[in-house]
């Protein structure tokens, strides 16, 4: 309970307690106190999903802007450059004078057309300038632990598959000693991919190390950190660009082309964290439906958080940053509050650098796979696992806010943005879910009973009614609670849009959703209950005590070429 000595270690069971507390306790103790509580509660949360809705339109439209320019690039090279959008197998690859050759051959003809401009000479350099080698060199870090060798060789392979792995990309399996085999299956991985990578370095984190938590982030801390060592000996530190990724991830080469792009057009690359947006759709027609929009809902937050346009925004599951950076800050926290790494990684950069360090989307989605098991039942109760792993994240509001006192630089509106970007994170959920489907209902059980023998109060002496005031606010809120679901509903229009598009033009896949997944939402108040109130709500409360953490797994299927499911356990901490 030592812990509970800092204030900032209350705020999140505080608010959880009393969002619970209140529903019942609010219309009885202080009803016009609470109807003004909940008014403004309801009118900032409208506010902020249309804010949300926005963003995560804006995102959207320039996620498909980059999939089509990068298309209009491929096309215009001809068939000799390979579509590695989809990344489903390794490919031969032009050098770059194939590519001038073709250019060359190309422009030469249009030269001889009266319709030759200027123009597309400028058009052609811009080509070849875009397909140059890469300044950067990218080490991608791979955690696992008791992956399946098939997965993790898919997702090794479609990195393979990119123009420039055998001269600028660096593999770092980091593997867990805890796993029985480790070293041997890593070796086996490693030997499949001889030749195929400028290095590919595999790690052993151990499991006895003191003050650790086990999970992706120690294990990341600790390949980064082997890998780093090993790295600088002969390679500037400033070319290499680490990536944090999933065992699931399928990364397209055009993330790592945007990559570039932004970090050479950047004045002050090195404190720049890059993050792509996340999108479900490998085995999305598998699952349950309560599983599927709860994945589309999360990968919706995630898009519209990387729409700010002051570059406070949270990396989720796949992310990049340099060597440079990650040194500066003293790599990944390992303790219990940086269960969630890819967030804690941007706190802690934000800070260690004063507020110097920004998020850059780089507008390419990185495709997962849902939690997938054998079972209806099974699946829902895996995806739920899943969710109490994600929030047991709330340990970040109280190092944001302990670390927001300790500022003291002229970065003041800053800090103050991204205290409220954690507390909206996690608080949001942990009430929204309450207030929004109960706070109404019960009130108006309370002080509206539909007998008067169930009243508490008689109308008389109703507090509510005895206002005009107050029986006028009554009704608003009454009214606001309809609309509050509309900014959702815009975005799921959105997002519908989108996940075609995606499917079609970057993965190029031949089955996509159709009007019939509209149906999938039907399960949507019962999957936001059941995956994110609970949830956050069990992982605020859990702040409380902090108990000793413990492994437990949560099965994925994965179906390699010969289409044979293999089970995929991801290591999740509860």
């Amino acid at each position: 309970m030592s812990h509970l000595t800092s204030p900032s270690e209350w705020v999140a069971p505080i608010v959880s307690l009393l969002s619970l507390a209140i529903l019942p306790l609010g219309p009885i103790l202080f009803p016009r106190a609470y109807l003004i509580l909940l008014f403004t509660y309801f009118f900032v949360f409208l506010y902020s999903q249309v804010n949300h809705l926005c963003k995560f339109y804006l995102t959207a439209r320039r996620m498909r802007r980059t999939i089509n320019k990068w298309n209009a690039r491929l096309a215009a090279m001809g068939p000799k450059f390979p579509n590695s959008s989809n990344n489903t197998s390794t490919t031969t690859t032009p050098t770059n004078i194939d590519l001038m050759d073709d250019s060359i051959a190309s422009s030469s003809s249009r030269i001889e057309s009266p319709n030759f401009t200027r123009g597309r000479i400028v058009d052609i350099e811009e080509k070849l300038q875009y397909y140059e080698d890469p300044r950067f060199i990218h080490a991608f870090i791979i955690p696992n632990y008791c992956e399946p060798e098939a997965l993790l060789r898919d997702t090794i392979n479609r990195l393979a598959s990119h123009r420039n792995a055998q001269t600028h990309y660096i593999i770092i399996l980091a593997m867990e000693q805890s796993e029985a085999g480790y070293e041997e299956k890593g070796k086996r991985i490693q030997e499949a991919f001889t030749g195929q990578f400028l290095q590919f370095i595999i790690t052993g984190h151990p499991s006895n190390i003191p003050g650790e938590s086990r999970g992706k982030g120690s294990n990341v801390a600790y390949a980064a950190r082997y890998g780093c060592t090993e790295l600088s000996e002969r390679i500037d530190r400033r070319r290499v660009i680490l990536t944090v990724t999933d065992s699931d991830s399928a990364i397209p080469e055009l993330y790592v082309r945007e990559m570039e792009d932004t970090l050479n057009k950047s004045d002050d690359p090195y404190h720049l964290l890059l993050a792509p947006p996340i999108f479900f759709s490998r085995n999305c027609f598998e699952v349950p439906a309560a599983v599927r929009v709860t994945d589309i809902t999360w990968s919706a937050m995630v898009m519209a958080n990387l729409g700010n346009s002051r570059g406070i925004a949270f990396p989720c599951s796949t992310y990049s940053l340099s060597m440079v950076l990650a040194e500066r800050v003293g790599y990944w926290d390992t303790g219990a509050d940086a269960v969630g790494e890819d967030m804690h990684m941007f706190l802690k950069c934000f800070f260690k650098t004063d507020g110097q360090a920004r998020t850059v989307a780089i507008h390419v989605p990185i495709n997962l796979t849902n939690v997938q098991t054998n079972g209806y039942l099974s699946n829902i109760n895996a995806r739920y696992i899943q969710a109490k792993r994600h929030y047991n994240g709330v340990a970040d509001v109280a190092y944001t806010l302990r670390n927001a006192m300790k500022q003291h630089n002229n970065r003041w509106y800053d800090t103050m943005l991204v205290c409220l970007k954690v507390l909206e994170a996690h608080m949001i959920p942990v009430t929204s879910g309450w207030l929004m489907f109960a706070a109404v209902p019960l009130m108006q059980l309370i002080l509206f009973p539909p007998y008067p023998l169930f009243a508490i109060i008689t109308p008389m002496e109703n507090p509510i009614l005895t206002s005009e005031f107050y029986a006028n606010l009554w009704n608003i809120v009454r009214l606001v609670t309809v609309f509050l679901p509309f900014p959702l509903f815009g975005t799921l229009a959105v997002y519908e849009h989108m996940h075609r598009s995606v499917d079609r033009e970057l993965l190029h896949k031949v089955e996509s959703r159709r009007w019939t997944n509209l149906f999938d939402y039907v399960t949507l108040p019962i999957a936001a209950w059941l995956f994110m109130t609970l949830p956050s709500t069990l992982a605020c409360v859990k702040r409380l005590r902090r108990t000793e953490e413990q492994y437990i797994v949560s099965e994925k299927f994965f179906k390699d070429d010969d289409s044979v499911p293999t089970t995929k356990i991801e290591a999740l901490i509860v």
